[in-house]
């Protein structure tokens, strides 16, 4: 048997033995503090490439006894259909104008696709998933959000069952952000609202959303790792928080009436939701109540 050295930053040297021996004393006690607890992780579309890793770290979350819930995107396939089909993508603050071509789309590709591929990811891995989709048992009910946005809607209430059901039978749960409006008609809902108002109707002990950024950053670009959600609206107020970063920050801090915490972390880094979960120094920003 080969045993690998490496050193310290102290310049001390060590076996792989110690090194392993070192990261499951610091992981333990976070691994028992989340068993049984649900966890709502959100998948951005811009992320999805990166998908691989982080279903198998789901996976693992899964075989340690938390609940992963895990709600995805796709906003990059529903553009490139869009363009295939030659229909306009167009957008108004941060959401997509979804007239009913468009809506067709989006859902071919959010449950056909998207969420069908995420499903079958995760048995390849040696996990159990079932896909459903805000529409499923009436699990979001929304109204439509402004009529210039078309099929675009605005979430009044979740009904968790049909997850809790999931979860209670050993599967991960694979939601896709589709809601079910007035006289049953679907509507496209955005992916970080339903995170949000899921994780809040699941009680959950965590929501996760997996972006394409690094975590929230100070003025002069170093990572915040833990700020409260007074100094989150402040960083909003001063313009350090700016752009796309604000409807997903505010998004944080609906969560946090419901949510003790809620993490950005960079979903393109490899086994990002280990390193946040289970290490003292974790990886992206934390937001705490």
């Amino acid at each position: 048997m080969t045993i690998a050295f490496s050193r310290t930053p102290d310049g001390d040297i060590v076996s792989d033995h110690h090194l392993i021996a070192q990261v499951l004393g610091e992981a333990l006690p976070y691994i028992d503090f989340l068993k049984g607890k649900t966890l709502v992780i959100k998948l951005g579309g811009s992320t999805l490439e990166h998908q691989r890793m982080v279903m198998q770290d789901i996976v693992w979350l899964h075989a340690l006894g938390a609940h992963p819930v895990l709600v995805h995107g796709g906003g990059p396939y529903i553009n490139e259909w869009l363009k295939k089909l030659n229909l306009p993508a167009r957008f108004e603050n941060g959401l997509r104008v979804t007239d009913a071509p468009t809506l067709e789309v989006v859902r071919m590709v959010l449950l056909g696709q998207v969420n069908q591929g995420l499903v079958l990811m995760t048995s390849q891995l040696g996990g159990k998933a079932i896909g459903l989709s805000g529409t499923d048992g009436s699990m979001v009910h929304a109204h439509i959000a402004d009529e210039r946005l078309g099929f675009v809607g605005e979430i009044e209430a979740v009904d968790p069952t049909p997850v809790q059901a999931l979860i209670s039978q050993g599967y991960i749960p694979i939601v896709s952000p589709l809601g079910e409006g007035p006289d049953g008609i679907c509507l496209n809902i955005n992916a970080d609202l339903v995170a949000a108002h899921l994780a809040g109707a699941l009680d959950a002990e965590k929501l996760i959303f997996l972006s394409n950024v690094t975590g929230i950053c100070r003025a002069d670009g170093s990572l915040i790792s833990e700020l409260s959600e007074v100094e989150a609206k402040k960083l909003i107020e001063e313009g350090v928080i700016n752009g796309g970063m604000i409807p997903k920050v505010s998004a944080c801090l609906d969560a946090l009436a419901a949510v003790p915490r809620v993490h950005i972390v960079d979903g393109r880094e490899s086994h990002v939701l280990l390193r946040e979960l289970f290490t003292d120094q974790g990886a992206g920003t934390m937001i705490i109540r």
